[in-house]
């Protein structure tokens, strides 16, 4: 019996040891390439018209946008006011990176009629960033994406083009952003 008892505390104490050898090294921490979205933290000014097109009237447009790490640092959420050529507009975009698909992530809503219902993918060389789309508008399913160049680190150009039947790229959009 006592050796039995001698097995039970020599157990008691080592497993605790053994727990904490597996245990993980505390919670996750962003990759660079989710740190790369802090870019986009901090509040902005933009400026850019809309061209003409099938789905949104032409004009000019400005937003305020502010952006601010999500909790944990692995996605930045941006919350927008402005003025297009259809009126006011609010959005609320979320920006992050899919460690799995090795790609980064856009998610958005907006007061208008259109709500981002797919995840575009892109991807980041030097400083521009390139997503890619696929979604219904308009009845039709329609390829798209949106080129940002950084110009500086407080500022950056911005492109929306759509692919016609043709296959040909057509802008729609295009601007600025200032950091303020």
């Amino acid at each position: 019996m006592i050796k039995v008892q001698h097995l039970a505390v020599v157990l008691l104490c080592v497993s605790p040891a053994l727990a904490s050898a597996q245990a993980p090294a505390g919670p996750p921490k962003p990759s660079p390439e989710q740190k790369r979205l802090g870019y986009f933290v901090g509040n902005w000014h933009g400026e850019g018209e809309v061209k003409a097109n099938p789905f949104m009237p032409a004009g000019k447009m400005s937003t305020e946008d502010t952006c601010a790490w999500f909790e944990g640092g692995f996605a930045v959420v941006c919350n927008s006011t402005g003025m297009g050529p259809w009126g006011p507009t609010k959005s609320l975009g979320i920006m992050g990176y899919s460690s799995e698909e090795k790609v980064y992530t856009y998610a958005g809503v907006d007061n208008g009629p259109m709500a981002m219902t797919t995840v575009p993918h892109g991807i980041v060389k030097g400083g521009e960033w390139v997503y890619n789309d696929s979604s219904m508008m308009g009845g039709k399913m329609v390829k798209s994406r949106y080129v940002i160049n950084e110009v500086s680190p407080t500022s950056y150009s911005f492109k929306w083009e759509m692919q016609g039947a043709d296959g040909a790229w057509q802008t729609v959009m295009a601007g600025t952003q200032t950091k303020k």
